[in-house]
C-alpha cells in the first residue's frame, strides 16, 4: 500500500461480493425483486460486481449518476429522488436510451413535465412512512388520486408503483424498534398499493433502506427492495446490529501526520471533507466520527481496545491513543477509519483502492 499517500477508500472485494450475494439471495428466497441503490458506491467497477451476481435493475439518486451507470450498460434505472423539474432536459436525454424511472413527491411537478417531457418514463409515487423527509402520507389517498389523475393526462408518464424508505430506522436504539418501523411502514406501503392496484393493475410496492432489509426475512406486501449501504456497511450499521464487523467492506485509508504525547492524541489526514461530519453516540454518550483500525497485510482489523475518532475538522481527524498502542503508531504510518456513514465517505472521496489485489479501481 506504499502508493497510498492521501485519503482513499480501501475496499475488500471479497467482502463486497459476499454482501452483494447475500442480499441478492435473500431477495430471491423471499420472492421480491432486487433493485440495489448505487448511491453508496457510485463506481462502475463495483457496479459490475452486482451485474455478475445477476442484478439487472438499479436505483440511483441523481440523473447525473443515472447517466454515469447508463454509460456502463445499465438499462433499467430508477432515480429515487423527487424529480427536479429544472432537469427535464436530462430526463429527455436519458429516457430514449434506458428504462428510466422518476419519483414524484408533489403534484406541482406535473405541469412542467406535461409541457417539457419528450419521451416515455416510468414514475413512482413517494410515500412518507415515518421519516418525514418527503412524500405523501399513506392516508392522503385523495391527494394521491389527484396526482395520478393529473399524471394520466400525459401519455408519456407510466405509473409504476409506490416507493418508501424507512430513514428513521437509522435513529433507533434496539432491534425491536427497527422491526416495528419495518412492519408499520411496509403495512402502510402495501395498503396504499393494494388500494390503487384496482385502478392501476400491475403497480408494485418498492421498499428501501439497509437496516430493515438486512435484519428482516419476511417482506410480505413488498414487491421490491432497494437497499444500498449493505455493499460496504459502516460503523452506524454495526451499532444498529445490521451487520458484524467482518461484513464491513470499506475503510478510509488515513496517513498519520502528527503525534502529541502530552495529550496522547494522534492526528490523521482524514477530516470532515473525507469522512463527513456524521457521528454516532456510544453507550457512554461519547460522540465519535469513525473507528480507527490497522492494516494487516491484505486485511484490516480493529484494535483490541476500540479506538475512535473523537475530533474532526476540515482535514484533520484526531483520536485519543491508549498508552499500549502509542509506540505502535508512528508519523507516516497508514491507518484505516471505518466511517460512520459509508455513503457520504464514498461520495466525498470517489476513489478506491482494492486491498486484495493492491490496485486502484478504474
Amino acid at each position: 500500500m506504499d502508493d497510498i499517500s492521501s485519503p482513499v477508500l480501501v475496499v475488500d472485494e471479497d467482502k463486497c461480493r459476499r454482501n452483494i450475494r447475500h442480499m441478492a439471495e435473500k431477495a430471491a428466497k423471499t420472492g421480491v425483486g432486487f433493485r440495489p441503490h448505487f448511491k453508496t458506491h457510485q463506481s462502475q467497477a463495483i457496479g459490475r460486481w452486482f451485474r455478475e451476481a445477476g442484478v439487472e435493475k438499479i436505483t440511483v439518486s441523481s440523473f447525473s449518476m443515472a447517466a454515469y451507470f447508463a454509460a456502463d450498460g445499465w438499462k433499467d434505472i430508477m432515480v429515487a429522488f423527487p424529480v427536479n423539474i429544472r432537469e427535464t432536459d436530462r430526463i429527455n436525454q436519458l429516457a430514449p436510451t434506458i428504462r428510466l424511472g422518476i419519483l414524484l413527491a408533489d403534484e406541482d411537478a406535473l405541469p412542467a413535465l406535461q409541457q417539457e417531457l419528450k419521451h416515455p418514463v416510468d414514475f413512482y409515487v413517494k410515500l412518507d412512512v415515518g421519516s418525514h423527509r418527503t412524500g405523501y402520507y399513506f392516508d392522503e389517498t385523495d391527494r394521491i388520486a389527484q396526482l395520478l389523475s393529473l399524471a394520466a393526462q400525459n401519455p408519456l408518464l407510466h405509473f409504476y408503483g409506490f416507493v418508501a424508505h424507512a430513514g428513521h430506522a437509522y435513529h433507533t436504539q434496539s432491534l425491536n424498534e427497527v422491526h416495528k418501523i419495518f412492519r408499520k411502514g411496509t403495512e402502510q406501503l402495501a395498503q396504499v398499493t393494494a388500494q390503487f392496484k384496482k385502478q392501476y393493475p400491475g403497480i408494485i410496492a418498492s421498499w428501501g433502506d439497509t437496516p430493515t432489509c438486512s435484519l428482516e426475512s419476511d417482506f410480505e406486501g413488498v414487491d421490491e427492495i432497494r437497499p444500498g449501504n449493505f455493499v460496504f456497511y459502516d460503523l452506524m450499521q454495526y451499532h444498529l446490529a445490521s451487520c458484524d464487523l467482518e461484513h464491513i467492506a470499506m475503510v478510509v485509508a488515513a496517513p498519520v501526520v502528527a503525534r502529541h504525547k502530552q495529550r496522547n492524541e494522534i492526528v490523521l489526514y482524514a477530516g470532515a471533507v473525507h469522512l463527513s461530519k456524521d457521528s454516532i453516540l456510544l453507550s457512554d454518550n461519547e460522540k465519535v466520527y469513525g473507528e480507527v483500525v490497522r492494516f494487516t497485510g491484505k486485511r484490516w482489523e480493529p484494535f483490541s481496545k476500540p479506538v475512535y475518532i473523537d475530533r474532526l475538522s476540515q482535514e484533520h481527524g484526531i483520536f485519543f491513543c491508549p498508552e499500549e498502542y502509542w509506540d505502535q503508531i508512528m508519523v507516516g504510518d497508514l491507518l484505516g477509519v471505518i466511517p460512520v456513514h459509508s455513503c457520504l465517505a464514498a461520495d466525498l472521496l470517489r476513489r478506491y483502492y482494492e486491498i486484495n489485489e493492491g490496485v486502484f479501481l478504474p
